[in-house]
């Protein structure tokens, strides 16, 4: 793709390579020039694609910014140079309905003068513009200090020298040709429409691919290269009468993985399942509103937890900073709130963490230069942490004992700034290893719920309503017969203190979203939660039925 100058981007590229001949570090920042070293458990060197390095060229880039930063009167900064990959293929029944690439590329540079930030960014990827992008950073950080109230003091942080990290895909999509990822869909489409009963199916595929170095004055450069899959499926079953229809939507979850994802996901058996599950739902039996036990799968519970837990731990929210787009959170103030809040039962451990392979939030590194995390949020039932970043650590440092960041900065794009952004969330199994079965088994009367579906939360993520796909009645021990409109109402922690039952680790699966919004101007996030499954005794269901 050309870059605004009208060059392609590999001869652009070899054309500065060679042009930089051998690369000076700049004054003052000669620790970014150590080898690899001081590496986290887990965090393996980067060994696929084009490199295990960072590449000189946007190393120059970076640092130009950064000096020039520094010389503008910045006690901090960090640079990203960035290259993010879209690809997007759809189609309906036999036909296709869309296929679309984009591309962008730039870098952003972040500021920290007397307490205060400011933000540059462009896509002429020149050591001028990048100078330039780092003085206006500089000097916008510097207006923003007039007013400032609350100077911004950050966490202090490692410096790893260059470091490199890739997520964990076997196989990149961008050297798959398109002609296969279509033939693949057709196909899955023509399984779903060879069920009897179903009338109408649609499916597709979003890829991203981000290829980011941020480095820092602290120290780090980190190269990085994630790609992640979100296949998609919907499938219509339509009554024989046409007076009626069901859906079977969100059969499979993204993931960070790459083409092989895809490819795993839509079998033929899976397929006629999902179809079986859209034809079945076409009898099922409204159900009675009124107190019930639920028993819910990890393809349901993920979405209760990203809505009930993940977004009022987001400390920036607590605080009140996202309060007009994103709401605010009743996880606040964070000092009577940490260790005072009795979120569930003794066996709820809730984890935090950017580690998980193939989870969508999982990186080497943040966007600020801190190394991925695992950290417990609700430990033994109680709410005991949040999500951070470098700035918002040192805000509850005297409640939690931790200094350090979390690891939680992320922009969306090279042209935008970083922030708090959720991190993978989990709900940890517990110890003895029930399987769905084994909590169905142990339920007199309930309903068992699998699959998303719609859903609404206040704006503290308090009171709450949350539907699924798939749900069955459970009569001692057993389930007897498909249940459709049901949806569960509850306010969070009663909710959460309702659990009374947890499975095991075989019972635990990794669901999550693509995209997650948050900020003004608005920014999107990938993320992932994991859980067993859970029952929940006595929550009010609702039937949302069209009659």
């Amino acid at each position: 793709m050309p870059n605004r100058h009208g060059m392609p981007r590999r001869d652009f590229v070899k054309g500065a390579t060679a042009a930089a001949g051998g690369l000076i570090v700049l004054p003052g920042l000669e620790g970014l020039a150590r080898p690899l070293q001081g590496m986290q458990p887990g965090h393996a060197p980067y060994v696929g694609g084009a490199a295990g390095y960072v590449d000189p060229v946007v190393k120059e880039l970076l640092l130009a910014a950064l000096d020039a930063a520094r010389s503008a009167g910045a006690e901090y900064a960090d640079a990203r140079v960035g290259r993010y990959l879209n690809r997007r293929v759809s189609t309906r029944e036999r036909q296709i309905t869309g296929v679309s690439d984009s591309e962008s590329m730039g870098i952003g540079v972040r500021a920290l003068v007397r307490g205060s930030w400011g933000f540059a960014a462009t896509d002429a990827l020149t050591r001028d513009a990048a100078t330039t992008a780092g003085t206006q950073a500089a000097r916008i950080g510097a207006a923003n200090a007039a007013v400032e109230r609350a100077p911004v003091r950050l966490a202090p942080v490692e410096a790893f020298g260059e470091v490199t990290w890739r997520s964990d895909y076997e196989v990149d999509p961008w050297d798959v040709p398109i002609e296969d990822m279509v033939a693949l869909l057709l196909e899955a489409n023509d399984v779903a429409l060879r069920q009897n009963g179903v009338g109408f199916v649609s499916s597709g595929v979003h890829f991203v691919k981000e290829e980011k170095t941020v480095a820092t004055t602290d120290g780090t450069i980190a190269a990085q290269t994630l790609i992640r899959a979100n296949p998609s499926m919907d499938i219509t079953a339509v009554s024989s009468d046409r007076s009626d229809f069901a859906s079977r939507q969100w059969v499979v979850y993204p993931q960070g993985r790459g083409y092989e994802y895809l490819r795993d996901s839509f079998t033929a058996d899976a397929v006629e399942a999902w179809s079986e599950d859209a034809v079945a739902q076409l009898s099922a039996t409204p159900v009675d509103a009124g107190e019930w036990d639920l028993v819910l799968h990890p393809s349901h519970l993920w979405l209760t937890i990203h809505e009930s837990i993940g977004h009022p731990t987001e400390l920036d929210r607590a605080m009140g900073y996202e309060a007009n787009y994103a709401g605010t959170s009743f996880l606040a103030p964070p000092a009577r709130v940490l260790g005072n809040t009795r979120y569930g039962p003794e066996f709820m451990n809730i984890q935090g963490e950017r580690t998980t392979p193939g989870a969508l939030a999982t990186v080497g590194w943040d966007d600020e230069g801190v190394p991925a995390d695992e950290w417990a949020m609700v430990r033994d039932g109680v709410f005991v942490d949040y999500q951070t970043t470098r700035e918002q650590a040192g805000w509850i440092e005297e409640q939690t004992g931790v200094r350090r960041s979390h690891g939680c900065a992320h922009g969306d794009s090279w042209s935008s700034i970083p922030f708090q952004r959720m991190p993978n969330m989990n709900l940890l199994p517990g110890e003895t290893d029930h399987g769905v079965a084994d909590v169905i088994a142990a339920t007199e009367r309930g309903i068992y719920i699998e699959g998303r579906s719609s859903y609404s939360i206040d704006q503290q993520r308090y009171n709450f309503q949350f539907s699924g796909q798939v749900a069955w009645e459970i009569r001692d021990g057993r389930k007897v017969r498909r249940l459709r409109d049901v949806a569960y109402q509850a306010n969070t922690l009663d909710f959460w203190n309702a659990m009374d039952m947890i499975g095991g680790p075989s019972s635990y699966e990794v669901h999550g979203t693509f995209y997650d919004g948050k900020g003004q101007p608005g920014q999107v996030n990938a993320v992932s939660h994991g859980s067993p499954v859970a029952r929940f005794r006595g929550i009010d269901v609702l039937n949302t039925g069209r009659r």
